[in-house]
């Protein structure tokens, strides 16, 4: 069993969403936390609401797409906790627009932010830990990565799978040399990340998952992926026996379960999550995100 009691955790784009509440749920858990965050003043808030509750955490501006920025935040992380023991790499850009819309500059930034960032991070990390025979290496994917549905946002999907596959074979290289990865892949969740999308088709509509999705709190999808790294997962899933349901039909028969989308979009359901709006803390996170993206 892994443990965060004393742990030094970096947490790369902990600033707002999942990346936030994994942060905190880390120093909940005894760990010691460095944010970082393209927008440095959402990673000090996060770090500031760490210190509130009694832990160790400091926020670093960090660019993934930077290296000399990289460099330095992973520095100043080592600088002030020590050895790094978790290096999670919460970053992560969206977009919408029909594939035949969206241009090849924007493949390029998703893949140059999602997995080149998460790529470049290794590279920083990764040699000190294969030295000290430990550490953990995390990064956050997405249900968008294991069954196609996401066919308004391709280059997303497509990237999150990069990272699931990135993950999965690290997992085979690393663990033997006791290194753990695990690679969080959660379902529709409560964060700011579609506000921030690029969209290049007008009047697109947004397709989802599955409708026996729920919306889910980032803070609950924390608690998750933090429970499932403690036992040791690889990959951990947020909404674990639905999404689980999906992955065995579309490994099943792939062309029957990308027939049965086709018709199913056909009849116009896009898939979109259930969201119970009898709970105060889905209502609140919903007009926090301005009107409700479902994030991840």
């Amino acid at each position: 069993m892994f443990s965060f009691e004393n742990a030094n955790a970096l947490v790369v784009g902990g600033a707002g969403g999942i990346g936030r509440a994994l942060a905190l749920e880390y120093a909940q858990r005894g760990a010691r936390v460095a944010v970082a965050d393209i927008d440095e003043e959402g990673a000090l808030e996060t770090a500031a609401l760490i210190k509130a509750a009694g832990g160790y955490s400091l926020g670093l501006a960090c660019d993934v797409t930077d290296a000399v920025s990289l460099t330095a935040t992973v520095a100043s992380a080592e600088e002030s906790l020590g050895s790094i023991d978790i290096s999670c790499n919460a970053v992560g850009v969206l977009l919408s627009g029909n594939p035949e819309d969206i241009p090849l500059a924007e493949w390029e930034r998703v893949f140059r932010i999602n997995v080149f960032g998460a790529a470049r991070l290794n590279e920083l990390v990764l040699p000190k830990m294969l030295e000290r025979g430990q550490g953990y290496i995390v990064n956050i994917a997405s249900v968008a990565g294991l069954t196609p549905f996401a066919v308004t946002r391709i280059p997303y999907a497509a990237s999150k799978a990069a990272l699931i596959s990135m993950s999965e074979n690290l997992a085979i290289y690393l663990k033997p040399k006791g290194i753990r990865v695990s690679c969080l892949c959660p379902g529709p969740t409560a964060t700011p990340i579609g506000t921030r999308s690029n969209d290049w088709t007008e009047g697109l509509q947004v397709v989802g998952p599955g409708g026996d999705y729920s919306l889910m709190l980032p803070q609950q999808a924390a608690r998750i992926f933090c429970d499932g790294m403690e036992a040791g997962q690889v990959v951990i899933l947020s909404h674990r026996d639905t999404t689980r349901g999906y992955m065995q039909r579309h490994a099943s028969s792939p062309e029957q379960f990308i027939d049965e989308r086709i018709e199913q979009f056909a009849e116009g359901d896009y898939g979109l999550p259930d969201i119970d709006l009898s709970d105060p803390g889905i209502v609140s996170a919903l007009r926090s995100v301005q009107g409700g993206s479902q994030g991840q």
